[in-house]
C-alpha cells in the first residue's frame, strides 16, 4: 500500500521516497525516483559516493545510452553528451549499446558496450571521481561473435580480472585488466545455457525473434570477498557458483574448468543478482514481478511482490548496506512485442535493505 511521504536523511540521494510495504511483510522497498518513457532503464550501479548510474535499456530503440541520475530526480546524458548517446557510425565517438554496467569500490564505472550486431564490442571504464576516461578494453572474435549478446558484469578488484556473461551464446568471458587480453570459459557447461522453460509473464509467453524466449547465463554476482562467481540461466531454476581461482587458472582444460562449477540453490527465472557478505544472493523474479533471495542453505524465498514492479531488472549495492533496483516493463518492450511499445509508464529505481550488510562493487 501506498504510504505517506516521508523524509530521508542527507545521506540518501533522492530526498523523498515513497514507501511500499512488501507484501511478505519481511522486507519494506522504497521508491527512489519514477523514470520517463525516455529514460526506461537497464542496469545500474552505484558508486561509493553514493552517485546512481542507469543504462537506458536497448530494447526501448532510444538513443540514449547511459544516464546519472541526480539527487531531484533528475536524469542526465553521462558521462558527456559525446560519450551518452548512440554512436552513428563506429569512427563518429559515443556508445554503440550498454546494457552492463558495475561500478568498483574506487570509483571506476565499467561500461560493457556493444555494438546491435555484436561485431563490435568494448570494456569502457570512466573515472567518476577525477570524470576523466580510464580504459578502454576490445572484445572481438573468437570471444564473442554474430550470436554473443553480452548482458552483464562483474568486477573482480582482487584478482584484477572482469567476468561478463554472454547470454546468447552461454558462456563466461573472463577478461584480465592486468594485460587486456580475454579468453571464453564455460561454453561447454550446461549450468551457462537455459533451460526448457517457457518465460510466462501476465498469462503471455514472452517472445524474441517469434520463438519462446530461452535465455542463458545473464544474473552475474560476485562475493564480497571475490572468492567465487555467482550466476544462472535468465531462463532457468538454479544458482551456481565457481571459485575466482579456478576461472583465472589457465592451466585448467574446458572440461576441469566445468567439473568446478557448483550449485549454490534455487532461483526463478530471473534477470538481475547481488550478493551480501553473508552469501544472501538476492534476485529479480521478472515473472511474478518479485524480489527474492536464495539462501546459503540454497532455499529460495520471496522478499517482496507487487503489480507494480514490472519486470525487476538489475540489481547494484549501494551506501549503507541498501540494495538498488530497475523495473523496466521490458516484457512490453518493443524488442519483446514484434516492434510495438506496449509500456505504461511504470519505470523506476527502488532499493531496499540488504538482509546482511553488503558492499559496493557486486
Amino acid at each position: 500500500m501506498l504510504r505517506n511521504l516521508r523524509t530521508v536523511s542527507s545521506c540518501i540521494l533522492i530526498a523523498m521516497v515513497l514507501p511500499f510495504m512488501a507484501e511478505s511483510a519481511e522486507l519494506q522497498y522504497e521508491v527512489v525516483t519514477k523514470l520517463s518513457a525516455k529514460t526506461p532503464p537497464g542496469n545500474i550501479a552505484v558508486s561509493p559516493s553514493g552517485r546512481i548510474f542507469i543504462s537506458i535499456h536497448e530494447f526501448y530503440n532510444k538513443r540514449l545510452r547511459l544516464a546519472e541520475v541526480h539527487p531531484d530526480g533528475s536524469v542526465k546524458p553521462y558521462p558527456t553528451k559525446e560519450w551518452a548517446f548512440a554512436a552513428q557510425q563506429q569512427d563518429s565517438g559515443g556508445l554503440y549499446g550498454v546494457l552492463g554496467l558495475n561500478v568498483d569500490q574506487h570509483g571506476i564505472l565499467w561500461m560493457l558496450d556493444v555494438s546491435s550486431d555484436n561485431a563490435a564490442g568494448r570494456l569502457v571504464a570512466w573515472n567518476t571521481n577525477t570524470e576523466t576516461l580510464h580504459r578502454v578494453i576490445y572484445l572481438a572474435e573468437p570471444v564473442i561473435n554474430a550470436k554473443s549478446f553480452l548482458n552483464d558484469l562483474s568486477i573482480d578488484t582482487k584478482n584484477n580480472a572482469v567476468y561478463i556473461a554472454d547470454t546468447g551464446q552461454g558462456a563466461v568471458i573472463v577478461v584480465d585488466l592486468d594485460t587486456g587480453l580475454a579468453r571464453r570459459v564455460l561454453h561447454s557447461a550446461k549450468q551457462t545455457k537455459a533451460e526448457d522453460l517457457l518465460m510466462v509473464i501476465d498469462s503471455k509467453t514472452v517472445e524474441l525473434g517469434g520463438a519462446p524466449a530461452r535465455l542463458g547465463i545473464n544474473p552475474i554476482t560476485i562475493d564480497n570477498n571475490f572468492d567465487y562467481l555467482y550466476f544462472g540461466a535468465m531462463t532457468g531454476q538454479s544458482l551456481y557458483r565457481i571459485r575466482t581461482k579456478d576461472l583465472l587458472n589457465q592451466n585448467l582444460s574446458e572440461k576441469e574448468l566445468v567439473k568446478k562449477v557448483e550449485r549454490y540453490g534455487s532461483k526463478p527465472i530471473s534477470d538481475g543478482i547481488t550478493i551480501d557478505s553473508v552469501g544472501n544472493v538476492y534476485v529479480t523474479s521478472i515473472t511474478d514481478s518479485a524480489i527474492g533471495v536464495t539462501t546459503p542453505d540454497g532455499k529460495y524465498k520471496s522478499l517482496f511482490q507487487s503489480e507494480e514492479l514490472p519486470w525487476p531488472d538489475g540489481l547494484a549495492v549501494g551506501q549503507d548496506s541498501f540494495i538498488y533496483a530497475t523495473v523496466n516493463e521490458l516484457h512490453r518492450s518493443p524488442m519483446l512485442n514484434n516492434g510495438r511499445d506496449k509500456s505504461k509508464g511504470n519505470f523506476k529505481i527502488i532499493r531496499f535493505k540488504a538482509l546482511a550488510p553488503a558492499s559496493i562493487g557486486r
